[in-house]
């Protein structure tokens, strides 16, 4: 597991291209018959990809937490953005098709992965925080999942956000976690931008073309920096960082948080007039 330590904004300031993207970008996330896994200490989150194809693949990491398994101080949010997969849980079969998600508490021991046809595999993000207290099993489909009609088309900005794991959904210690749907001719996320300085939050980008981007903005209102990302690429927004961006053309993320505060709605927005 790769591990990264964080930032502060005032490190940030003087970061060159590469720097930042070696400390805030996440790349080459998912490879087939392979399970990848990345350590952030901004709110100790663990986000991962794994692409099973003929050989069930297994979350464990007995090194990084000293721990006898990997979800017996943790917990984890799982959705699958490929083809039909399946998830087993201490030998319980969670059946997952593109865009569902399904949460697992603390205490959990064995969680395999697998896809239904190797030849098109499922593509399953995960995410991980630290947990105090075991919540159930549960598993949401996007038809399941609370919508939030936000944005206009004037603005470019409409989109539907779908909760998942979230305060009136399903219950976790800290994970919140949900899926930002934008529609067509629309290419911003989030903007006007806020901060919430209580809990980290990550973003995965997926459903772009190959040849295209999306400029994701972070850093101080007042200092903000940008990184381009392509299809299937992961940013970690400190908790000091505005988390935004514009797309080339359409796109779908899923949102991450944790930290102190379990309040989906707890945000600092910040006026279009101080980003700079």
């Amino acid at each position: 597991m790769e591990i990264r330590h964080a930032m502060n904004p005032n490190q940030v300031k003087n970061f060159s291209t590469n720097e930042l993207r070696e400390n805030f970008l996440v790349e080459a996330l998912f490879t087939q018959g392979e399970i990848n896994m990345l350590y952030t200490h901004h709110d100790r989150m663990v986000v991962g990809g794994a692409v099973p194809d003929f050989t069930p693949l297994e979350i464990n990491d007995h090194g990084t937490f000293k721990t006898n398994y990997f979800l017996e101080r943790r917990e984890i949010g799982i959705v699958n953005i490929g083809s039909a997969g399946r998830v087993i849980v201490d030998g319980e079969t969670y059946n997952l098709d593109k865009r569902d998600c399904l949460y697992v508490g603390m205490g959990n021991e064995k969680i395999e992965l697998e896809s239904v046809d190797p030849s098109s595999p499922a593509r399953f993000y995960l995410i991980s925080s630290p947990a105090h207290k075991s919540y159930p099993i549960k598993k949401i489909g996007i038809d399941e999942a609370t919508p939030a009609h936000l944005g206009n088309a004037k603005e470019s900005n409409k989109r539907t956000i779908y909760k998942y794991i979230h305060a009136d959904g399903i219950q976790s210690c800290q994970l919140m976690m949900g899926m930002t749907l934008l529609e067509d001719n629309s290419l911003w996320n989030t903007m006007p931008a806020h901060l919430h300085d209580r809990r980290s939050e990550i973003y995965l980008y997926f459903d772009l073309d190959e040849n295209s981007r999306v400029c994701h903005f972070m850093g101080e209102p007042e200092e903000t920096k940008h990184l381009f990302v392509k299809n299937e690429e992961v940013v970690i927004s400190p908790s000091w960082s505005i988390h935004s961006g514009v797309g080339m053309s359409s796109y779908t993320f899923i949102w991450a948080m944790a930290g102190e505060n379990y309040t989906f709605d707890d945000m600092d927005p910040v006026e279009i007039s101080q980003l700079r």
